[in-house]
């Protein structure tokens, strides 16, 4: 019982230290927002074509910065494989496949999420939205569940008697580029997927978690994949554990090892990331054998 006050009492004293808190600038014009979207859309639209257009404004534009970096020369120092530049015939051949992914995997996908919100009654409203501070600790979750099934998936995905058929299309860029996140086989988009719906079902309670976890997950996915690592500019950095670009710049550049989305755990506890760890300890990156996954046994 004692315990139990001193826990109710320090929640206590944190509401009211948020109290303190200045008032978000930008509350009341959002909140004005997502009134008239309530008031002048239907679920059906909002679930569906709402979420499709939040995904496409943030892919492209997370994707943006890591595009302009190649034209900065300054820039050029903070890319992992420098020996690599992207091409424009490797973006236009990226850019195709990924619209067509976008227009008929993504937004059927996408579309689902009407039905998922009207079987489990998620809310919609502005006065059922979690506050920012109870966002956190559910994105945090829904990192850990999609990370989880991403790491046995993707290393499931490297067993060379599947690998040619899904997975190499990913791996047609040995050097990534931020645009290369979503670059897949649709029965990867669809697999790999799995994880980000896991995490939606057991943390979502309102279409604003939905969408928010839509964003982290680009964040993530787009930055390691920009080819470029750049100290302080994700505060996703901050997390214990985060992979980063590096960690998996290593996977694209080896096809072998490193296999987890976001942290580092799965491959520490399983040595995958042995060869990681390795190279590391060399730093020979022109010496490094890299070893083509159709022709070595997958680990």
């Amino acid at each position: 019982m004692a315990e139990e006050g001193a826990i109710i009492s320090t929640m206590r004293v944190a509401e009211d230290l948020l109290d303190y808190l200045p008032e978000n600038p930008l509350q009341e014009p959002l909140k004005n927002a997502w009134l008239y979207m309530n008031e002048n859309y239907s679920k059906f639209i909002i679930a569906t074509i709402g979420s499709y257009i939040i995904h496409e404004l943030a892919y492209f534009l997370i994707c943006l910065p890591g595009f302009i970096c190649q034209f900065i020369p300054a820039m050029q120092k903070y890319k992992i494989q420098p020996n690599k530049p992207e091409t424009a015939a490797n973006q236009w051949k990226c850019l195709k496949l990924i619209i067509f992914s976008h227009v008929c995997i993504d937004f059927p996908f996408i579309g689902g999420a009407y039905f998922y919100i009207e079987y489990f009654g998620i809310s919609m409203t502005w006065d059922d939205m979690p506050a920012w501070y109870q966002m956190l600790p559910r994105m945090y979750a829904c990192l850990i569940i999609e990370d989880t099934w991403h790491y046995f998936v993707h290393r499931a995905l490297h067993d060379r008697r599947v690998y040619k058929y899904i997975h190499k299309i990913h791996h047609s860029f040995q050097a990534p580029f931020g645009m290369t996140a979503e670059y897949a086989h649709p029965a990867e988009t669809m697999i790999l997927g799995m994880g980000f719906m896991w995490a939606i079902l057991l943390t979502c309670s309102h279409i604003s978690v939905l969408w928010m976890w839509l964003i982290f997950r680009l964040v993530e996915t787009i930055e390691v994949h920009s080819g470029y690592d750049v100290p302080y500019l994700n505060p996703l950095h901050l997390l214990p554990f985060y992979a980063g670009p590096r960690f998996h710049d290593f996977h694209h550049m080896n096809f072998n090892g490193n296999y987890s989305s976001t942290f580092t755990w799965w491959d520490k506890l399983f040595g995958t990331d042995r060869q990681w760890n390795d190279f590391n300890k060399t730093k020979a990156t022109k010496e490094w054998e890299v070893i083509d996954p159709l022709k070595e046994k997958s680990q």
